[in-house]
């Protein structure tokens, strides 16, 4: 059974209903993973801590037997069992020996008032793990996409709320646009935003409250070069790759950060072609706050017919990168010179 409306999935880890037997939460993002499993571990069993109730595998201890014991064993207290299994990277056997036992325990093999959570990396279609938890009636399959920026400004209002702060409308956009798309990675951050406000306090920053804070943008260099490049102002983009060289950053850091903003503008395109604003579609992409008008300047211009013309040089110059012996410096300052040109060509 699959569970993929964020309603259901919520309704589903507060209280799974007593027929079902396992779920399977799998996706890029392993803090949103863990976050969900999490929640999970907690509606099935008092204690997820509890060494008598509840096993702990990883995918190293992934294998028949070993999964049979944890899932044949009675609860020391008579009520129900809760068996964690962790895959990590890819092991196809460990993930062959985990859905065989998946669907064992879904026919009923097993203790069946045991209750098996199996975390996973991003699964395609053919995987066998997948095949099981779907096919079955009792087993939930859960995938954990990549958070949109209005479900992280949600998660990061309800997170300050707890501790009695916020963020004005500026400063929460400000705030969205640089956290990591990682769920695990982007609650310490959040966690460490409350610290500086000061738990308890009943402030509500503005942007300039968070400037020491927030401090330089991330990857300053980098993203400079690739939107001055995108943007025409090949003197501006050379003196980045510049400042990216002092910083020691290397030839293909820089091909792909002109990558993910090639591929932010693509985004931002299909989703004014499904209707959205500009405004809307560069917020939808994560586009940093001081950097929205540059953008949509852009996104007005590059076509998607330009875009592959971009791309191919983007490819052209990945590759050359990554050639033994290449003049790495050399490849990036002529994709920036080329980038620019096409930009100019544009208008821009």
């Amino acid at each position: 059974m699959i569970l993929s409306k964020r309603p259901d999935v919520d309704r589903f880890l507060a209280a799974p209903p007593k027929p079902m037997r396992a779920a399977v939460i799998w996706g890029r993002d392993r803090g949103g993973v863990r976050e969900r499993a999490n929640v999970l571990a907690a509606a099935v069993v008092k204690d997820p801590d509890d060494p008598f109730d509840v096993s702990f595998l990883a995918d190293t201890d992934a294998d028949a037997a070993r999964l049979e014991e944890a899932l044949s064993a009675l609860s020391m207290t008579g009520g129900r069992r809760l068996v964690r299994l962790r895959l990590g990277g890819d092991r196809p056997a460990a993930e062959k020996a985990a859905a065989e036992a998946l669907k064992a325990h879904a026919d009923g093999a097993y203790n069946t008032d045991a209750f098996l959570i199996i975390e996973a990396n991003a699964l395609d279609r053919g995987s066998a793990l997948r095949k099981a938890a779907e096919s079955a009636a009792n087993v939930a399959s859960i995938p954990v996409y990549e958070d949109e920026v209005g479900d992280v400004a949600r998660i990061v209002r309800e997170a300050l709320q707890q501790d009695k702060v916020g963020l004005a409308p500026d400063a929460l956009e400000a705030f969205v646009a640089r956290l990591p798309k990682e769920r695990g990675v982007a609650r310490s951050e959040i966690e460490r935003l409350a610290l500086f406000l000061g738990p308890g306090s009943g402030t509500t920053a503005t942007m300039a409250d968070l400037t020491d804070h927030l401090g330089v943008e991330p990857d300053a260099s980098l993203g400079d070069a690739a939107i001055d490049a995108f943007g025409g102002r090949a003197a501006a983009a050379q003196a980045a790759i510049r400042r990216l060289r002092a910083e020691g950053e290397a030839g293909p850091a820089a091909v792909r950060a002109m990558g993910l903003h090639l591929a932010r503008l693509r985004r931002a395109q299909a989703a004014t072609n499904a209707g959205a604003s500009p405004a809307e579609a560069a917020k939808g992409v994560g586009v940093f706050w001081k950097n929205e008008r540059e953008f949509l300047r852009q996104l007005r211009a590059w076509s998607a017919n330009e875009l592959d013309r971009a791309q191919r040089a983007l490819l052209d110059a990945d590759r050359a990168c990554k050639s033994s012996g290449s003049p790495e410096a050399l490849i990036v300052e002529r994709l920036t010179l080329a980038l620019s040109a096409q930009a100019r060509r544009l208008g821009l």
